[in-house]
């Protein structure tokens, strides 16, 4: 099957909500994670994205319209306005896919908390998981499939994949792909210190709670945003003269169908490896590997183990880093975000770092980028990996335009 262009990029993020002050930042190193929601009983530290809803939206056009809407609508905005194509794809030819989570966390935790009695009269239409995606089909005009993916952590590489295979089969002109989260409330964030998941950190060392693979890691910080790319056929994309920042070449999708939140080595592998085939490539094709890394005990240790069954001999070629030690875990929305972080480090042929990670985990023995600035001159193909609650995986592999 023919490789699929990837043409438009925009994301929310904590870094900022341009691709390149995103991909600048995190080349230095620089985290966005900080100590958030002081009342809870017990500290938390998460990667907050900078946003101002009035650029989007009237303050009547925001009733009912949840902070991860927002979010969504402001990326996808840009995704179309980077591609260069609004106006000039039939509305049936048109699709939206999208993942997410949680839905509107904020919206849920309001009619909770609502003293009175009595929830606002939108609170179904505002967190309903699949609200973004409408959002961003009413700014569009999209009148062609609308789809929301909800797979945990995978959600938006997922719907990032099903996209692809639309563009490819025909049945969209133009995708519009990608996922949000917001999801920084006091119930969802409880929730999540119950399953000690979370990074633990003394105070005023929130910025560097998350460390991926280091010996003395504890888990992750929770981060908001949303990050969107659209995608279309590359003869498409040839005859309107479009710019391509990437070409989205396999994706690999599999089940582990083991346990909800015990990670599985052999399910992360046939996601890599279905990837590879689809993209007709060998592991030693693929220099960079954006890794789901969550800093949790178990999970980085079967995700090194899953390349290591894939990679073999090839490993140490196989350059690596976690993104989340500076912008958090997104979530539903990581997989786009992570996306276009790989998508940038194949353009510029640079590596963002494997931040704070000042001890290798010997279980975790990996090619890991530990300084920053790190570039990457041969870089031709890298994957970005999305390892989900529930046991779903999902693998994208972009090659440099």
């Amino acid at each position: 099957m023919p490789a699929v262009a990837v043409t438009g990029l925009g994301v929310v993020a904590p870094h900022g909500d341009t691709p390149a002050a995103l991909f600048d930042a995190l080349m230095r190193g620089q985290s966005a994670v900080q100590a958030v929601l002081p009342d809870l009983p017990k500290p938390t530290a998460a990667a907050l994205a900078p946003f101002d809803a009035s650029r989007w939206f009237t303050k009547l056009q925001l009733a009912g319209v949840d902070r991860v809407s927002q979010l969504a609508v402001a990326a996808a905005d840009m995704a179309m306005l980077d591609a260069g194509t609004r106006g000039d794809v039939e509305s049936e030819r048109l699709g939206v896919f999208a993942g997410c989570g949680m839905g509107g966390a904020a919206a849920l935790e309001l009619a909770y908390r609502n003293t009175g009695g009595r929830a606002p009269p939108l609170t179904i239409p505002a967190f309903m998981p699949n609200a973004q995606a409408s959002q961003v089909a009413m700014r569009h005009g999209a009148q062609g499939p609308v789809l929301t993916y909800s797979v945990a952590c995978a959600s938006a590489s997922v719907a990032i994949a099903e996209a692809a295979k639309a563009v490819q089969r025909g049945e969209v002109d133009v995708a519009i792909a990608g996922g949000s989260e917001a999801l920084i409330v006091p119930g969802v964030v409880l929730a999540w210190q119950a399953m000690q998941t979370l990074a633990s950190f003394q105070p005023g060392e929130e910025a560097t709670s998350v460390r991926p693979f280091a010996s003395d890691r504890s888990g992750f910080a929770l981060g908001e945003g949303a990050a969107f790319v659209v995608l279309e056929s590359a003869e498409r994309a040839a005859r309107r003269g479009a710019r391509v920042h990437a070409w989205l070449a396999g994706w690999g999708l599999s089940c582990d169908a083991t346990h909800l939140t015990k990670p599985d080595a052999p399910g992360q592998s046939r996601a890599l490896r279905s990837a590879l085939r689809a993209a007709g490539l060998q592991p030693r094709d693929i220099g960079y590997c954006n890794a789901h890394g969550t800093a949790t005990r178990i999970g980085d240790v079967v995700e090194r183990n899953a390349l290591a069954e894939v990679w073999g001999d090839a490993l140490d070629h196989l350059q690596i880093s976690s993104t989340k030690a500076l912008h958090g875990h997104l979530l539903g929305a990581g997989g786009a975000l992570e996306a276009v972080i790989t998508v940038l480090a194949l353009q510029r042929r640079a590596l963002p770092p494997n931040a704070h990670c000042s001890s290798i985990d010997p279980a975790c023995s990996l090619n890991l980028v530990l300084q920053t600035g790190a570039s990457a001159p041969g870089l031709e193909a890298a994957i970005s990996n999305s390892f989900a609650f529930g046991g779903t995986n999902s693998v994208l592999l972009f090659t440099r335009a």
